[in-house]
Parts: structure tokens; C-alpha cells; sequence
């Protein structure tokens, strides 16, 4: 049974994810998008920590809202002036958006419950799994594995590096 506290802290944390996701993507500001990021990640973490996933969540902190967020701190300060004020968003751009968006959200929850289909494991059907069954889902290098996806991120943020860094020298 969950505790009311718990209910709570989830909701809390929720209703902070989805405010600086929201800040994130519509700020004009880059190095404000970079700081609701890292709002997002660090608020992710807490929900790790609140399921008693205290590594997921320490390693949320240290790869993602450590790291990453720094990554791109410092590639904007690379390629960008911090100072430089975006265009306005056309009207029919920001339509497109928001249909795009909700097509995504619609496949991700497709993708999320049809998972059990596709390669016979029902990780959501039980709810009650272990962080190793999880890693093993996330990091395996079977048919339905994330191993190649994730050393793909790996490769295009090395690509997104050595791009800065030669965008930079050309200035």
C-alpha cells in the first residue's frame, strides 16, 4: 500500500517534469533551455530514488544531469552566442510541432505497451521487476536489445563534439 508521502513526492516530482520539460522546449533563451534540462534530469533521478533505484538514480545524476547537461553547456557556448535572440516561431511551424509531438507521444505509448508482444517479456504486465532484469532489457544484445541504440547516442554526441569543436576553430 502506498503511503500518502509517497503519492505525494510522485506528484510533486511529475507536475516538476512537466513544467521544465514545457520551459525547456519553448524557452527562446539556449543556455535557459540547458537549465530546465538539467531541472528535468535531476527531478528524473528523484523518481529513481523514490522507486529505491538509488544507483539508476545516482547515475541519472552523474552521466546525464552532470555530464550531459555540461556537454551541452559547452558546445552552445562553442557554436553559439548565448546572447543571440531566436526567431518567432511561424504559425504553421508551431502546428506542425504539436501534431508531431503527439504522434510521438502516441508511439511511445504504443512502443511501451506492445513491448511484451513483440519479444514475450512483460516487464509492465507484473510491475514488479528488479534493476537487474531492467539493465538486462536495456543493455542486452538480443533481438529486442538496446545495446546498439545506445552506442549509437554514444557515437553522435562524440559527433556533435568534434563538430563544436570545428565550428569553433573556424571562427
Amino acid at each position: 500500500m502506498e503511503s500518502l508521502g509517497n503519492v505525494i513526492m510522485y506528484v510533486i516530482i511529475a507536475l516538476t517534469i512537466i513544467v521544465f520539460s514545457v520551459l525547456a522546449v519553448t524557452t527562446k533563451k539556449i543556455l535557459r533551455s540547458a537549465t530546465y534540462l538539467l531541472f528535468v534530469l535531476l527531478a528524473t533521478a528523484a523518481i529513481y530514488f523514490q522507486m529505491d533505484y538509488e544507483f539508476l538514480g545516482a547515475t541519472q545524476i552523474a552521466v546525464y544531469a552532470g555530464g550531459i547537461v555540461v556537454l551541452f553547456v559547452f558546445a552552445i557556448m562553442l557554436t553559439h552566442k548565448p546572447g543571440d535572440d531566436a526567431q518567432p516561431l511561424e504559425s504553421h511551424k508551431r502546428i506542425a510541432g504539436i501534431i508531431a509531438c503527439a504522434t510521438g507521444v502516441v508511439l511511445c505509448g504504443v512502443a511501451l505497451f506492445s513491448y511484451a508482444k513483440f519479444c514475450g517479456k512483460s516487464l509492465l504486465a507484473t510491475g514488479d521487476f528488479t534493476i537487474d532484469q531492467l539493465g538486462e532489457a536495456l543493455l542486452s544484445t538480443d533481438k529486442f536489445g538496446y545495446l546498439l541504440p545506445f552506442e549509437a547516442v554514444s557515437v553522435l554526441l562524440l559527433a556533435c563534439i568534434i563538430g563544436g569543436v570545428v565550428i569553433a576553430r573556424k571562427r
